[in-house]
């Protein structure tokens, strides 16, 4: 795992946010995933600079978005320095599916 993987986990993982469970390297067949809430169909990335405009990333996320998933991805540096942020809205978007 890189550096903001490991923070992520430590946040997401043992119901640590909210009591919500996630899971950590998720094979989602053919891919395989950084983060997933299967109840909200919600999954989380995290992404250093080779996802830049990746058209590959592209193509993987139409089909998981065709699955029912929402992909939500952050930036390494950002998860790294500005996690309040990040799980802020982890969390927001968690409160607004079970709405």
């Amino acid at each position: 795992m890189t550096d903001a993987e490991r923070l992520l986990w430590k946040y997401l993982r043992a119901h640590r946010l909210n009591g919500e469970k996630f899971r950590r390297q998720q094979p989602i067949v053919p891919y395989i995933v950084d983060f997933v809430h299967f109840g909200a169909r919600l999954i989380i990335e995290a992404d250093g600079g080779q996802h830049n405009e990746s058209p590959g990333d592209a193509l993987r996320e139409a089909w998981l978005q065709k699955q029912g998933f929402t992909i939500m991805r952050f930036w390494n540096h950002d998860i790294l320095q500005n996690q309040d942020a990040v799980f802020e809205t982890i969390w927001r978007t968690l409160n607004a599916q079970a709405e």
